[in-house]
């Protein structure tokens, strides 16, 4: 056994603390489903679907976007109950999570191109 090599148990754990604290209130939550291991002994493994993470993350973006710009019109226009804080702090979250999700898309592209430079 290698030592100074986390417990797979611990570092789900922490990842699953991390996407909760990160996930916005009232957000899709994708489903993770529950598998047993085969011939492993393993009890069971939560697996979640990647392409409806990334489509719910891609939604979620979308939305925040389209509330800003929302915000933005009707501050414009001068309804009533639409502060300049409340427009600017809608239009920063959808900076930072557009921001977020470009990372993550340089990250994916980083990574296919390292798996296709692989040798054989």
């Amino acid at each position: 056994m290698i030592s100074g090599r986390p417990d797979i148990n611990q570092v789900l754990s922490q990842m699953r603390d991390m996407r909760s604290q990160v996930q916005a209130p009232n957000s899709p939550v994708s489903e993770v489903t529950k598998i047993q291991g085969e011939n492993t002994g393993i009890e069971g493994v939560e697996r979640a679907d990647f392409a409806e993470m990334l489509k719910n993350a891609v939604n979620n973006v979308n939305t925040l976007q389209k509330e800003s710009t929302e915000l933005a019109q009707s501050y414009e226009r001068g309804d009533e109950g639409v502060d300049l804080p409340q427009v600017m702090i809608g239009l920063q979250k959808s900076s930072v999570s557009f921001e977020a999700m470009t990372q993550v898309r340089n990250k994916l592209v980083d990574a296919y191109e390292k798996v296709m430079n692989m040798p054989i």
